[in-house]
C-alpha cells in the first residue's frame, strides 16, 4: 500500500549554533542550492486543545513562524528519517567534547577570517 505524499513525514535532526535541533517536514529536496537539503512544509503539534505547551517546540514554532522553506547546509545534518507518528519539535544542547568518540558536524567556517585574501 503507497503512502499519500500528505502522509509522509520526516523527523530532522541537525546541528545549529551548538546545538541539536529536531523538526518535522513533509517535504524534503535536495536538488534547488548544492549544498542544501531544502525543508519545506513544517509540522508542529497541535497545540490548541492542549494546557501544557512545550517551551521548546514553542520557541522552534516562532522561530520558523512565516518561513515557506528552510535549507540547511548537508554537513550540518546528523539524520534524517521517515516517520509514521509526529513528535515533538526541539532544540537540545549539542554533545560537548569528552573523551568518547563522537561524531561532528563538517566545520561550517572554512576559511580564516583573520587572514586577508590574497
Amino acid at each position: 500500500m503507497a503512502t499519500k505524499p500528505e502522509d509522509t513525514l520526516f523527523r530532522i535532526r541537525f546541528y545549529h549554533e551548538d546545538n541539536v535541533y529536531e523538526i518535522y517536514a513533509r517535504s524534503l529536496a535536495q536538488e534547488s542550492i548544492f549544498g542544501f537539503l531544502e525543508v519545506e512544509e513544517l509540522v508542529f503539534s497541535d497545540t490548541s486543545n492542549t494546557l501544557v505547551v512545550d517551551p521548546t517546540e514553542e520557541k522552534l514554532r516562532k522561530e520558523f513562524e512565516g518561513v515557506i522553506c528552510t535549507y540547511i547546509p548537508m554537513h550540518a545534518i546528523i539524520r534524517i528519517d521517515e516517520v509514521k507518528k509526529q513528535g515533538v519539535a526541539k532544540v537540545s544542547d549539542a554533545p560537548k567534547a569528552s573523551k568518547s568518540n563522537i561524531l561532528r558536524p563538517f566545520p561550517a567556517h572554512v576559511y580564516n577570517k583573520s587572514k586577508a585574501p590574497e
